[in-house]
């Protein structure tokens, strides 16, 4: 009885007030996930190179993989793998990577 009166304003309201409640909450999840998801925004450029963008890779980069909390510089060459070497940054492997190619 009472409980419903405060949270919902009233008996009818009582329908509406989960709806809020669900609402609120929902809304309060949209405002934490994309701050938590957003990821960084690439370098396009660096040390004078256009750096090779890729959204299929989850380092951004072309040729650049993650490698024990590392970064890893890697390409092909007449069928074998080749790494280039590992690097603090994804940048500096994806710089890496463009000298290499």
């Amino acid at each position: 009885g009472g409980g419903g009166g405060r949270r919902g304003g009233g008996g009818e309201g009582g329908g509406g007030s989960s709806g809020r409640g669900a609402s609120s909450s929902r809304k309060r999840r949209r405002v934490t996930e994309p701050a938590a998801a957003a990821p960084a925004p690439l370098a396009v450029e660096a040390e004078g190179l256009r750096l090779h963008l890729s959204s299929k890779n989850s380092t951004g980069y072309l040729g650049v993989f993650h490698h024990g909390g590392r970064f890893e510089a890697r390409r092909t060459v007449d069928g074998k793998e080749v790494c280039m070497g590992l690097f603090d940054t994804a940048v500096e492997a994806a710089v890496a990577y463009v000298r290499a190619v």
